[in-house]
């Protein structure tokens, strides 16, 4: 079956000379079989006609923000909830900056503040403006939230320069589109955990552990690239909110808890990434401790445990779990697979030279009933993507037995 079926791709089209390649891409995406819809700036409508793109797509060209066509004049708004992917091409430097920096002063850039879809450009500029620092930074500021960028390409342009700056011929950008039109999570709710949690020993110190967050921030946004709708409750990290994602942010693996397990039953999936702390001091003093004999002792009590509740649950969802093992990986991830009633638990070396904590690359061994599958050491936003479609093969799987 063509992964085009079914799609629905936004293209947002600015001016300059590159703006003919969008009415191939229009061509070559409705050969696929997907619907398009075009957006244009008032710009690119001095390059191409509106009419060329009505033409060629089968559907109105939109110009302008507040369409009085539409019954509440609010046309970006349902174009924005239309969409399941957004691609802006050609995306010129002035584009770029606005999507950057958040502003909204025409329906291309509101639109993108406005989505909820897997989001890609495909620059287009002079290969001058392209190098500036300040391009470079923008281009940076959206990859950080998640735009998928294609191209530029180098050779001559338009002005006659030669260099990085062309935008990507219209089959490269169709064919990176359609590698990322697998929206296999399309209208799924994923809950998932990430990073440590602290436990507070007195007003300065507290316990903690060394997850970084990497893994179930990866998980996230590879999620919501997949079309699922996230909620991410994340305990102390350094990583950059993701953007269209729920984030929920605590500390205290008794405020994950008490943040996952009322709201879990209303997910389809739940995916515990954190590395949740299995014991909190017995008593939290309220001023800080002195430094007295040689030895001390802190006196820990059990915190609950967050996937066990959550399995638990009347109405659970598919439960994912994660083990980080030093030694004997396979027999203590399937003995805490069974032990907690998980439908699938990814196991994960820690301690060694590559992969665990700390590191943006890992390495997976996945476990259900009956059958496991190893995810080799990669990026940890390409084997998020490879856990999640195991995960969704299994849920698929279970759903029509």
């Amino acid at each position: 079956m063509d992964i085009t079926i079914n799609q629905k791709i936004l293209l947002g089209v600015c001016g300059g000379i590159a703006a003919y390649k969008a009415c191939e891409l229009v061509r070559l995406l409705r050969k696929q079989g997907a619907e398009v819809r075009v957006v244009m700036s008032e710009s690119a409508t001095r390059f191409v006609q509106p009419l060329t793109f009505q033409a060629l797509s089968g559907q109105p060209v939109h110009t302008q923000i507040l369409d009085t066509d539409e019954e509440n004049a609010m046309g970006h708004i349902q174009l924005a909830r239309w969409a399941n992917h957004f691609i802006i091409a050609p995306a010129t430097a002035n584009m770029i900056a606005k999507m950057a920096h958040g502003l909204a002063d025409n329906l291309l850039s509101t639109l993108y503040l406005a989505s909820k879809s897997p989001v890609s450009i495909a620059p287009a500029m002079n290969q001058a403006m392209w190098n500036k620092p300040v391009t470079q930074d923008n281009i940076q500021r959206l990859k950080q939230q998640g735009v998928n960028i294609i191209g530029p390409e180098s050779g001559e342009q338009a002005c006659g320069d030669t260099g990085f700056g062309r935008m990507s011929e219209a089959e490269t950008i169709c064919s990176q589109i359609l590698q990322q039109a697998d929206l296999f999570l399309q209208g799924k709710k994923i809950l998932i955990s990430a990073g440590p949690t602290r436990e507070a020993l007195d007003p300065v110190r507290y316990l903690t552990n060394r997850s970084s967050g990497k893994m179930g921030y990866a998980l996230a946004q590879a999620a919501q690239k997949a079309g699922a709708e996230v909620t991410l409750v994340s305990g102390p990290v350094t990583i950059e909110k993701p953007e269209k994602i729920n984030l929920i942010a605590v500390e205290s693996a008794m405020e994950m808890h008490d943040a996952i397990v009322p709201i879990a039953g209303h997910f389809d999936i739940f995916i515990g990434a954190a590395a949740v702390a299995d014991y909190r001091p017995a008593r939290l003093e309220t001023e800080k401790i002195k430094k007295q004999e040689d030895e001390a002792i802190i006196r820990l009590q059990r915190n609950p445990d967050i996937i066990a509740a959550v399995a638990a649950l009347t109405n659970k969802p598919f439960v994912v779990g994660f083990a980080a093992e030093t030694q004997n990986l396979d027999n203590y991830a399937q003995s805490k697979r069974i032990a907690k009633k998980m439908d699938m638990i990814a196991a994960n070396w820690v301690g060694r030279e590559t992969g665990g904590f700390d590191s943006d690359q890992n390495a997976l061994k996945v476990f259900w009933e009956n059958g496991y599958q190893s995810l080799s050491m990669t990026d940890k936003k390409q084997l998020a993507e490879q856990l999640l479609k195991l995960i969704a093969k299994n849920l698929n799987e279970k759903s029509t037995t």
